[in-house]
């Protein structure tokens, strides 16, 4: 009797075993790093005052929470165009052209056919971490200025800009630093009192050796939403802030109690299901989700599903 119910318990024990696994709220973009040096060159051909750009919404890539972010993505380059001869890449962000900041393809539609008096553009863009400016513009590329870099983005882990600064600290002597030139949307520096145009020295007490540097180790050596030590020069005074970096949050993604109850969720596809009793050949009940399309299944014999439905063209 004594082995029969200490049988019972094991398999109890192996069946109920209950688990809980975690995944990303929010699906964290790719970035790459660009090198330190980069060379920004523009080509001596001539083209058209037609930009030659074809470009797309520059959307986040969390199916779970799209959101629209600043500027279009290049999609399309015309040969030999001004966009070309710019040195502006297929992949590359347009935040703002002039004064006119991009959040949508018709706005750059719009800026062309508006007149102008002159066919000289100043276009801000993003490329990987590098923000630069470049002059577009119909008139021999030798009277156009070359382009010239702006600032470094950390689009993840600081949501800032830096540029690369010479400081001299009393008892260190002239260092590099991190000049702060944009704060974007979230940033976790503004929640720690960090403001446009303070100077990080150091992160964890290592000095940095450049804007580039920062954001290499930033986003090399660090977790998502991990604590950092930055030692700021700000408003003439040299101080450490702890700042908590940029974190997506957690979702739980599986949940599981033995054969009883079993959830299960992804964001990329945005997908789900539930079942209760799973008795191998069948379940007391299955509930699925992949995208629109939603699946109740009973017993395994009544299944019922519904769709959004898909639109099509009739021809006649």
């Amino acid at each position: 009797m004594k082995n029969t119910l200490r049988c019972c318990a094991l398999w109890l024990t192996l069946t109920l075993t209950a688990c809980v696994s975690f995944e990303p709220k929010i699906l964290v973009p790719a970035i790459t790093l660009s090198p330190e040096e980069v060379e920004l060159k523009r080509s001596t051909s001539t083209g058209t005052v037609d930009f030659g750009l074809n470009v797309t919404p520059n959307e986040s890539d969390s199916l779970f929470n799209i959101q629209s972010l600043p500027g279009v993505r290049v999609r399309a380059i015309a040969t030999n165009s001004p966009a070309a001869e710019a040195g502006i890449e297929v992949g590359d962000i347009i935040l703002q052209i002039d004064e006119t900041r991009l959040d949508h393809p018709d706005s750059l539609q719009a800026l062309q056919s508006l007149p102008s008096a002159s066919n000289q553009y100043l276009f801000q863009i993003r490329r990987d971490t590098l923000v630069y400016e470049t002059t577009v513009e119909a008139l021999p590329a030798a009277e156009i200025p070359e382009p010239r870099e702006l600032y470094r983005a950390d689009p993840l882990a600081t949501r800032a800009g830096y540029q690369t600064e010479l400081v001299r600290i009393a008892d260190q002597g002239v260092i590099p630093a991190a000049r702060v030139i944009e704060l974007f949307p979230g940033s976790p520096l503004t929640d720690s009192g960090i403001q446009k145009d303070s100077l990080l020295l150091a992160v964890n007490g290592r000095y940095i050796k450049s804007a580039q540097d920062l954001i290499n180790r930033l986003n090399q050596e660090f977790d998502h939403g991990e604590s950092v030590s930055f030692t700021v020069l700000q408003n003439g005074a040299v101080k450490n802030e702890s700042v908590n970096l940029w974190d997506p949050g957690r979702r739980i993604s599986k949940v599981s109690l033995g054969p009883l109850v079993r959830y299960e969720s992804s964001v990329n596809p945005s997908a789900g299901s539930f079942t209760l009793l799973d008795l191998w050949l069948f379940s007391l009940y299955r509930y699925q989700r992949s995208e629109s399309e939603r699946s109740h299944t009973i017993l395994g014999l009544i299944n019922v599903s519904t769709d959004d439905g898909e639109l099509t063209e009739e021809t006649n």
